[in-house]
């Protein structure tokens, strides 16, 4: 599952740069893994470029790890492994004396450092480094970064990530001619840092979801208060021992209800920015942080048409939000055009058709509930215990709705039976039987029957985002491949195993439209390993 996505960008869009991390699999540091840096790396998926370690992994070896006795050990292992780039902030003579040491003293060999060596340089060739290995014009960049094209694409990104969790009675979209006023609230109403790397710099103007509403709406319209801040005083303490609210902020939160009783609805901006949420930034819960829930029942309990938006980094368990608040939009990081893809949203000029990529759970109780998942991994009820929605996740893989409907036809899967090297075809028609034009996210799930080792129950095997006009009918078709169907055997060989198959097609994994079965028939040696195409170096 996890080096899946490794070996396709490999081999399909020829990657020339892999980081390995900091952490272990099966006792060893993968940046000191010869598995992992060379004969799964190199050999099998024909990786021709350079390897840097991720910063301090190479330290990590020794001081964390500790299966070296000490740091010019740890540069012995990962070289013999097959890293070529030491990625740290310190100067790089930390890392080439210790190297100049070992091939001295015949620790480690010419030949490996010249093969480490050689792998960086074949990329410096083909950028054409050493043939022109200055910038003749430093200003270049600066008509490419965030130049027109890339700029449409980060506004399309805002846009399109927006998932609508929840719409109870149609109350979303809201008429525009219909509201006099509205209350922006919450801690990340006005915020934008969220949206900017600490990686680097950023020339990017994020727009604010206060902002978005004002410049839609006019300033006249929308009133604004904070309500509470992002977390209270004694965080991350009062994740474990909730304190009560201070009287500062049980006034600001009752200054939010008062304006939120003078208004036609409430927007409220719950969730994360990028102080809590990020590498290294776990959590031990993940509620609503701070007194931020405190602040949605207050503002609830007005009976005002409360929209909430989310801003976060990771799923949420906002079970009474779920509950109790009619409308849900999953923003995410908003990006750029975050605050103004989020007012045409509510308003409905633009109809939010995302879907969910992670699984979000009622509680770190049911972690790790996700997606994909093996056979009774998540069960749906406890011992002796009825079934109820309590067992389930509180939005499953794939999940989102829409202001339209759509409905889905005529599953074509094509051949019905075919050999274990052979493709499959698959078609669907979906229509839009709604009155207003939307986006549907169109997945494809595939189920292994029966197999010689457990399967996960569904695995995603291909998805399509379609835009689609009240009426408007498209056909969409996907392409299964030998490697779709491989598994992992008892030998860790891929194969693709003779037997039956289910095509799954739908709008998420739990919400499925259509099926149909399709088989691959046997041969004379029952399975036929599945290798992938070897890829051209030149």
């Amino acid at each position: 599952m996890y080096l899946y996505p490794f070996r396709r960008v490999i081999q399909e869009a020829s990657a020339l740069g892999v980081m390995s991390s900091y952490n272990d699999w099966d006792g060893i540091p993968v940046s000191g893994s010869h598995f992992f840096l060379t004969e799964l790396l190199r050999e099998k998926y024909g990786f021709t470029g350079y390897v840097v370690s991720d910063s301090r992994a190479v330290e990590f070896v020794y001081n964390k790890h500790h299966v070296a006795a000490n740091y010019k050990e740890a540069v012995k292992q990962v070289i013999e492994a097959g890293l070529n780039v030491r990625t740290d902030f310190t100067h790089p003579a930390d890392y080439i004396l210790p190297a100049r040491e070992l091939v001295k003293e015949g620790s480690i060999s010419m030949k490996t450092l010249d093969q480490r060596v050689a792998d960086v340089l074949r990329v410096k060739f083909k950028l054409g480094l050493f043939d022109q290995p200055y910038v003749a014009d430093t200003k270049a960049a600066d008509k490419i970064v965030n130049d027109a094209e890339a700029k449409a694409m980060s506004i399309q990104l805002s846009y399109e990530a927006l998932v609508l969790l929840k719409n109870e009675n149609n109350l979303l979209p809201l008429d525009k001619n219909k509201i006099r006023s509205i209350l922006v609230t919450g801690p990340l109403a006005a915020e934008t840092n969220h949206s900017i790397s600490r990686y680097g710099p950023s020339n990017i103007n994020v727009i604010s979801v206060l902002e978005g509403l004002k410049s839609y709406l006019g300033t006249t319209k929308v009133q604004y208060h904070k309500g509470c801040s992002i977390i209270d005083a004694n965080w991350p303490e009062s994740e474990i021992l909730p304190q009560p609210l201070t009287k500062g902020e049980q006034d600001s939160i009752d200054a939010a209800v008062n304006l939120g009783k003078q208004s036609d609805a409430i927007v409220v901006v719950l969730g994360e920015d990028e102080r809590i949420v990020g590498e290294s930034k776990s959590r031990t819960s993940l509620d609503l942080p701070g007194h931020q829930l405190q602040l949605l029942q207050a503002l609830q309990a007005t009976g005002k048409p409360v929209i909430l938006i989310l801003i976060n980094g990771r799923p949420l368990s906002i079970n009474w939000a779920n509950k109790y608040i009619p409308a849900i939009i999953e923003a995410w990081f908003t990006g750029e055009a975050g605050g103004k893809a989020i007012a045409e949203s509510i308003f409905g000029d633009f109809n939010p058709g995302g879907r969910l990529s992670v699984t979000f759970p009622k509680t770190t109780g049911q972690l790790e509930l996700n997606f994909p998942f093996k056979p009774a991994s998540h069960a749906s009820q406890g011992g002796g215990l009825p079934k109820t929605e309590v067992y389930g996740p509180l939005y499953p893989f794939g999940f989102g709705l829409s202001y339209t409907t759509f409905e889905y036809s005529n599953l074509q899967v094509s051949p019905e039976k075919q050999l274990p090297q052979g493709d499959i075809r698959v078609s669907v028609d979906v229509t839009n039987s709604g009155s207003r034009k939307g986006d549907e996210v169109v997945q494809l799930y595939l189920k292994d029957k029966v197999s010689s080792v457990t399967q996960y129950e569904t695995l995603l095997r291909g998805f399509e985002r379609i835009t689609l006009n009240p009426g408007e009918k498209k056909t969409v078709r996907f392409t299964l491949h030998p490697d779709d169907l491989a598994l992992l055997d008892k030998n860790m060989n891929w194969v693709v195993e003779p037997g039956s198959f289910e095509v799954q097609v739908g709008s998420s994994s739990v919400d499925i439209k259509l099926k149909k079965e399709f088989t691959i028939i046997d041969t004379p040696a029952n399975s036929v390993e599945f290798r992938t195409p070897e890829r051209s170096n030149q």
